[in-house]
């Protein structure tokens, strides 16, 4: 039984059918009214820490799925859960990814500056100030495209910026 049938509370099963409903009347072909539903799977299973069915259910999604626009979403996805799994190279490669197929996720340019500036805060406890530097320049470059995309968000990494004298 699909995870979208089986939600356990009011919004989720609200969602489920509302989702349901749109899929039934928007004029889509079976295989991305299918990509979506395993893509809702996915997003289900992520929120509920099942990150191994998550990543199932993305990879069948971008299987199906032939938008662009909507694939950036799915890679967006797999690349928090690699995140959230500690895998920050394959989460970097995702969310590079995404950005190639929809360079307006402000998100995929933040979770990549969060990664590099975790790298850099790494080699300062590990004593290489160049490698720490290359990867905080790396990181303000990528929060610099995520404020541009959303003016007024990621005021911490606004304010590191200017701290740093990294903004322009």
């Amino acid at each position: 039984m699909p995870r979208s049938r089986i939600n356990g509370n009011f919004i989720d099963k609200t969602s489920s059918i509302v989702a349901n409903i749109l899929l039934r009347i928007i004029p889509t072909t079976s295989g991305e009214k299918e990509a979506f539903t395993y893509y809702r799977d996915g997003m289900s299973a992520q929120s509920e820490g099942n990150y191994a069915e998550a990543l199932q259910n993305y990879y069948e999604a971008m299987r199906l799925e032939i938008d662009p626009y909507d694939r950036s979403y799915i890679l967006y996805n797999i690349g928090l859960i690699h995140t959230s799994n500690g895998e920050h190279t394959k989460a970097l490669e995702y969310y590079f990814r995404a950005l190639e197929r929809n360079p307006f996720l402000p998100q995929a340019f933040n979770n990549m500056a969060v990664i590099c500036h975790y790298r850099g805060e790494q080699a300062i406890r590990q004593g290489d100030s160049e490698i720490a530097e290359a990867w905080s320049d790396q990181a303000a470059e990528y929060w610099k495209q995520a404020i541009a995309l959303t003016p007024g968000n990621y005021i911490e990494a606004h304010n590191w910026l200017k701290i740093t004298r990294r903004f322009e």
